[in-house]
């Protein structure tokens, strides 16, 4: 891994989480409300990459550190939802529809299925 890059995407997920917490103030979810803040995020995180991504392959030639900072980094920090979206997209349009409804699903429900299990694992040992 190269230095300037790893500084790349650190720089830009430190922006892109502070702008993450900004947005996801618009309404400071609670445990029984829907998180309007964070849906927010994700969508408008999938319309902004989709923006960058067009953007870098038709119209601007970057530096891969200056892809990295926006993606990865700014993206990243701001929504993983986006990078998830982009690569989910990229598939459909690869007409890899099956590989595209498996990393879709899998990631939704085995992230979630995940989350239960590392509070099932915390609550075992310190509940």
């Amino acid at each position: 891994m190269k230095a300037g890059m790893i500084a790349a995407v650190a720089a830009g997920g430190g922006l892109g989480s502070v702008a993450r917490y900004c947005v996801s103030q618009v309404q400071n979810p609670t445990w029984t409300g829907f998180p309007y803040g964070i849906f927010l995020v994700n969508v408008s995180g999938g319309f902004v990459m989709g923006v960058i991504a067009e953007l870098l392959a038709l119209r601007f030639n970057v530096s891969t550190e200056m892809r990295a900072f926006l993606t990865t980094g700014i993206m990243g920090g701001y929504t993983t939802f986006s990078t998830f979206s982009l690569e989910s997209a990229l598939l459909i349009q690869r007409g890899a529809i099956g590989t595209a409804a498996s990393y879709v699903a899998g990631s939704a429900i085995l992230s979630i299925a995940a989350l239960f299990a590392g509070l099932w694992v915390v609550r075992a040992f310190y509940g």
